[in-house]
């Protein structure tokens, strides 16, 4: 038996065995903060479990006292918990299997450390200077409570009987009639502010928050039609994609009526620029709607002025917006942080392919976001200035600003660091389509012709350049990127599948890199590599240099089909589509290990990979439609 987790927006749990919050980073979480750091029911007697069983809303575990063999035990412990939006609900059942009347203490320790994510995620520690406090309420009903200045958390535990509390433990002395059960339930609420709950309401009903939550799941999967997919293991991955993400929508920042791709569980459960962009893309055409949600709710924290501490400049599209305690007093600044050189070409991208799928509403309500962005591509992002977007590995926050944004992940085939200003080659195919996009709409929705000429002349003259300037003549590659001091950065990266889903590269050249990224180096069986295993920083338990990154495999299959390549976009699609049928429930994680097919019997797990993962969700999604749905 190992962890669980549940999802439900930006509320989510994650339990060890015997669904135990007790160690490491297990607890209840609800907006990057911890409300539950230990969640642990006992009796007098110690407890073994004899079974344990998930399912996306909900998790149910039966145990009895350990007694010897020879003994039969007393009773049987049943818990049932789900989870809602901001709070867990537990049923707990005791079942005598005794002839006569018998008592039993059952307990919860609890805690709540109101933890901010990024104190958790990492090995730094922060300065915390707020004040703790628990207070008992009404029937044993305990209110935890983290003060700091005008922030304030708190956890609300209440159940459906008199409790005692003592210290961090919560008890009910229940009777047990002979062969009967008595049960209670108990209710843990999260929130902030000054609105804690009425003390005198009781919790919620469990089966009322299991059916809320699986009636919203299938709001989502049934507004759209998924196609008739005849390979098995596809459709396959595709349902269990869907289902993910419909627990991975969460509220926009400013925009209760938006519902957008957290990019994931643990750390990531927010609005992300570039996770939520590329989500949105590989579930059209079949969830526009999500698109439609991403491009307004990301229009809605564009860029407005030049901040050097959060990298925002003006027109540029958002990295993450968080509402933790450190990002809520500067302590990180990544609670609005700008700091990403393709969200906001992916950003037009998203709102060109939008519209060839729903129509110019979309486009029209959001012109000046658009402009905007092109604004910022042309001037911040650095079009004018170097002839490409470039970001530095100087400012605030994150070294790199791609998608592979670990310390180490741009180098050179040598293992030699890139340093910036740096050109990666993925933001340069996304730029080139932007332009392109941007120039269609521009034409065709704003009627301002003079605006597309001056968008298509500089995509020709990107797609030119970059033909010439990234082109590893002895590699039939191309560069990962172009450093500080336009050197090719020369190590071979599956960064390459990316350029040729953005159709930068002319059909010849673009053959040649997907006849590259289908040999063996790359192509580990399970998927691509995100460094081909014959360089010399590859390794196959690094996080961006070695590894398999599901949304990185899918995007690079529908790459090698738009470059005609379908043999090779097939073979690739299968291996990954492999690998999901050796995970539970056929979910496809962030990220697995590099290690080769004929290595293992299955994908060895990366040890640190979030599950689920918006991109990795929506990757069947994507080669569905690169495919053709076969």
């Amino acid at each position: 038996m190992t962890a669980h987790t549940l999802v439900r927006g930006t509320t989510f749990l994650i339990t060890g065995p015997a669904a135990v919050v007790a160690a490491g980073t297990e607890g209840l979480y609800v907006d990057d903060t911890r409300h539950l750091s230990r969640w642990e029911l006992s009796t007098e007697a110690s407890l073994r479990v004899l079974s344990e069983e998930h399912d996306r809303h909900s998790a149910s575990v039966i145990l009895t006292p350990a007694t010897p063999r020879n003994e039969d035990p007393a009773y049987s412990v049943f818990r049932d918990h789900a989870l809602g939006t901001g709070t867990l609900v537990e049923d707990v059942r005791v079942r005598s299997h005794l002839a006569v009347p018998s008592e039993v203490t059952v307990s919860f320790r609890f805690a709540a450390d109101f933890a901010d994510q990024f104190e958790l995620r990492g090995t730094r520690k922060y300065d915390r200077p707020g004040k703790y406090s628990a207070s008992n309420r009404a029937n044993g009903d305990v209110l935890l409570a983290y003060e700091r200045a005008d922030y304030r958390k708190w956890t609300f535990v209440r159940s459906s009987a008199p409790a005692v509390c003592t210290g961090d433990r919560i008890s009910w002395t229940l009777t047990l009639p002979p062969h009967g059960e008595t049960s209670l339930r108990v209710e843990v609420v999260a929130g902030e502010g000054d609105r804690i709950p009425d003390p005198g309401a009781r919790p919620a009903v469990l089966a009322d928050v299991v059916r809320e939550a699986q009636a919203d799941s299938q709001e989502f999967l049934g507004t759209t039609g998924v196609p008739e997919i005849a390979w098995p293991e596809l459709r396959t991955a595709v349902a269990a994609g869907l289902a993910d993400l419909a627990d991975l929508r969460v509220p926009a920042p400013g925009r209760s009526d938006l519902r957008v791709p957290g990019a994931g569980v643990p750390w990531f459960l927010t609005l992300f620029g570039r996770d939520s962009l590329i989500t949105s893309l590989s579930t059209l055409p079949y969830r526009p709607e999500l698109a439609a949600a991403t491009l307004r709710a990301l229009a809605a924290v564009q860029g407005t002025t030049v901040d050097p501490e959060r990298v925002e400049e003006p027109g540029k599209i958002v990295h993450e917006v968080r509402r933790g305690e450190l990002s809520r007093f500067g302590q990180t600044p990544y609670g609005q942080y700008y700091g990403t050189v393709d969200a906001t070409p992916l950003f037009l991208v998203l709102l060109g392919r939008h519209r060839g799928v729903a129509g110019d509403g979309v486009a029209i309500e959001l012109e000046d976001a658009a402009r905007a962005a092109v604004g910022w591509m042309f001037d911040h992002g650095g079009l004018d200035e170097h002839g490409y977007l470039v970001y530095r590995t100087d400012g605030a926050g994150l070294v790199h600003q791609c998608w592979k944004d670990s310390a180490r992940s741009i180098c050179f085939a040598d293992g030699e660091l890139a340093e910036g200003p740096i050109a990666v080659c993925e933001a340069q195919g996304y730029a080139y389509e932007a332009l392109l996009s941007t120039a269609e709409i521009a034409r065709e929705v704003w009627q301002d012709a003079p605006f597309a000429d001056r968008l298509l002349t500089r995509a020709a003259q990107l797609r030119t350049d970059f033909a010439d300037d990234f082109w590893l003549p002895g590699e039939d590659f191309v560069a990962l990127a172009l450093d500080g001091r336009r050197r090719k950065v020369d190590a071979l990266a599956s960064n390459a599948g990316h350029v040729l889903w953005s159709d930068i590269l002319p059909t010849g050249l673009a053959q040649q890199v997907g006849h590259r990224l289908g040999a063996p180096e790359f192509f580990s069986g399970w998927g691509l590599r995100t460094l081909a295993a014959d360089q010399v920083p590859y390794h196959p338990v690094s996080y961006h240099n070695g590894s398999v990154w599901p949304h990185d495999t899918a995007i690079a299959v529908a790459g090698l089909a738009r470059a005609g390549l379908t043999a090779e976009a097939t073979r690739i699609a299968e291996g990954l589509l492999a690998a999901a049928t050796h995970q539970p429930g056929n979910r496809l994680p962030e990220v697995m290990t590099g290690y080769a097919r004929g290595e293992t019997p299955h994908p060895v797990p990366y040890p640190h990979s979030a599950s689920p993962q918006a991109w990795a969700a929506a990757a069947p999604l994507l080669i569905a439609t690169a495919l053709g749905s076969p």
